[in-house]
């Protein structure tokens, strides 16, 4: 299995960058793992909030494939456990996906269409993250994921 975290927007903080790409190297020891980043979309300024989603949206479906298994992160997603999103990870692993696909919305979230594509929801926390954070919280959870699941000295219950 592939897993990739698709996220629209750049990073403008180095800071969060480079803590983000220390954790995608270290998942490189335990899996196939991309983080791909969608460009901010140019001159936004005339575009009301659901005309951003819907431009966004269609960059999005543009890199999904027809058999990947996607979740959208969101806020009203389910909510798990460390423990718990390890045994979901490990759930979809040995189901035979071939890719599982995680998705960071803009600011403004997602576009119907790709909540349509969605095949769940899953939220990092009641409270709001911005984007960019939100990215690296994810990336990090998915590294721990693995360390549980190796029962390596990473994480402590």
């Amino acid at each position: 299995m592939k897993i990739t975290l698709l996220a629209v927007g750049k990073t403008d903080d180095s800071r969060i960058e480079q803590l983000t790409q220390m954790y995608v190297d270290r998942l490189g020891h335990y899996i196939n793992f991309d983080l791909e980043i969608i460009p901010d979309l140019k001159k936004t300024k005339n575009l009301s909030e659901d005309q951003q989603k819907n431009e966004e949206g269609k960059l999005i479906l543009n890199k999904l494939e027809k058999s990947d298994f996607v979740t959208i992160l969101d806020e009203k997603g389910k909510k798990y456990t460390s423990m718990q999103f390890a045994e979901l990870i490990n759930k979809r692993s040995v189901s035979g996906l071939k890719r599982l696909v995680f998705i960071i919305g803009g600011p403004y979230g997602f576009s119907p269409d790709v909540y349509s594509r969605a095949n769940s929801k899953l939220s990092l926390s009641d409270m709001t993250f911005s984007h960019q954070m939100v990215r690296l919280f994810a990336v990090e959870q998915i590294y721990r994921a693995f360390t549980i699941l190796r029962n390596e000295p990473y994480h402590h219950e």
